[in-house]
């Protein structure tokens, strides 16, 4: 907690910084899916888009996650159970992903139509 002035300050100083930050995060997002000229890959949503716009979720979540939840300040046992998380979430995308690039042809599941 901030005790004097000028931690109080300094950190007011940081909630904005982030803030700012995590605005001009929202405000990218919006424009490279709004504006053709900014659309990355194909024309439309495509995998590209897909993945930039989780990058830019990814980083404003973490900022929210350490500087506006404090985790910044935590003990070492919170930071192994976010990245327990994290690493379950790349689990889960990585067996999306290997589902859709071996996908199964069997009667049971695909009806051939």
């Amino acid at each position: 907690m901030a005790d004097t002035p000028e931690a109080i300050k300094k950190s007011i100083r940081t909630y904005l910084f982030i803030g700012g930050i995590l605005f001009a995060g929202t405000i990218l997002t919006v424009l490279i899916a709004t504006v053709p000229a900014l659309d990355m890959g194909a024309h439309g949503f495509d995998k590209w888009d897909c993945i930039f716009g989780l990058t830019i979720a990814t980083i404003k979540a973490s900022l929210v996650a350490f500087v506006f939840m404090h985790l910044n300040h935590e003990k070492k046992a919170v930071y192994w159970l976010f990245a327990s998380g994290l690493c379950m979430v790349c689990s889960l995308a990585g067996l999306t992903a290997l589902a859709l690039w071996d996908p199964i042809f069997d009667s049971f599941f695909y009806s051939g139509h």
